[in-house]
């Protein structure tokens, strides 16, 4: 008995899909943005991933109040109804950056029998938007402890906003904000995605208006791509997520466009991941899970009013079902 107890799998704690209706909050900075959500195969508790932006420091110019950032972690042992703090992640910084490193969003994928985390990296903190931007792959296999693996080659000095996913025609691919490119949605691909030399790049999959934060996932027979526009949220759809990706018509192709608002103004849903619920026999649904700056609009950063709380932000969710073929959002 004993030893089947200890190699009892843990139980699954479906996700609520209420999950985040207190908005979660970075107890240290109070700028928790980017978030991924993953379960731990160890335990069963939903492990919450963001970029711990340093909303409340005093002394900060300019925009470096988001760089010289963490990646916090905080845990659910109820489906997602609370979270508690758990810290930031240590051994993210790959050797050889200026410090203080920059950590940005996280995705966190589980390959086999381990998780990759796939992250953007800036050396030092800067007053604007400057200098190189890369993305690393690093490995653990309990969510916890990370090896460094290696920097993505993507042909361009300034790559953020990692997404990866399993496609259609067997193939992963890795899709990331170009900023040197027209902050676009680009894409590489690969059969080996735990090595970050695998990678191909293939080019543009979404041209046009500059959008940053792509995440994709499969619900309702279709592939779908969400995108940050910074005035909610854009939805393309795919059949195998290799390519074809056709924009969403209803509501301007957007969801998320007004979840919230602040003095009569729309606050926008931003940079978000999005967690297949369990259908229990009911429709397809999935948890969108995203970060809004409450006490501002959320537009472009460069507009933000001097306020500090402006600065504030954290995290919140939305059911997300397919009807019709179109993608419907529960929340703006």
């Amino acid at each position: 008995m004993p030893q089947q107890q200890a190699n009892a799998v843990p139980a699954v704690i479906p996700l609520r899909p209420d999950a985040f209706a207190t908005p979660y909050r970075d107890p240290v900075w109070d700028g928790p943005t980017d978030p991924v959500l993953v379960r731990d195969h160890r335990t069963g508790d939903w492990v919450l991933f963001y970029t711990q932006r340093r909303a409340t420091q005093d002394g900060l110019t300019g925009v470096e109040w988001v760089h010289g950032t963490g990646i916090g972690v905080a845990r659910s042992a109820d489906g997602g109804a609370s979270w508690t703090y758990q810290g930031t992640v240590a051994g993210l910084v790959p050797p050889g950056t200026e410090l203080p490193a920059t950590l940005w969003a996280p995705d966190v994928v589980r390959l086999g029998d381990q998780w990759i985390m796939y992250l953007t990296v800036l050396g030092g903190v800067r007053t604007d938007w400057t200098g190189g931007a890369g993305i690393v792959q690093l490995a653990s296999r309990n969510l916890t402890d990370w090896e460094y693996l290696g920097q993505v080659d993507l042909d361009s000095p300034r790559v953020i906003d990692a997404a990866v996913a399993l496609c259609g025609d067997g193939r992963y691919r890795l899709w990331y904000k170009d900023e040197a490119r027209g902050s676009n949605t680009y894409s590489a691909v690969s059969d080996a995605p735990h090595d970050p030399s695998s990678w191909a790049v293939e080019g543009i999959t979404l041209p046009g208006r500059p959008h940053e934060g792509p995440k994709v996932f499969r619900l309702g027979g279709w592939y779908w791509m969400v995108v940050d526009e910074w005035r909610g949220q854009a939805v393309y759809r795919s059949e195998d997520a290799a390519g074809g990706w056709l924009r969403q018509k209803e509501g301007d192709g957007l969801i998320l466009a007004a979840p919230e608002s602040v003095a009569g103004r729309a606050v926008v849903g931003r940079h978000a991941d999005v967690v297949p619920l369990s259908s229990d026999g009911g429709p397809d649904q999935a948890l969108v899970v995203y970060f809004t700056h409450p006490h501002w609009g959320g537009e472009d950063i460069d507009t933000m009013a001097p306020d500090p709380k402006t600065r504030l932000s954290h995290v919140r969710a939305a059911v997300v079902e397919v009807r019709d073929g179109v993608l419907v959002c529960t929340a703006g």
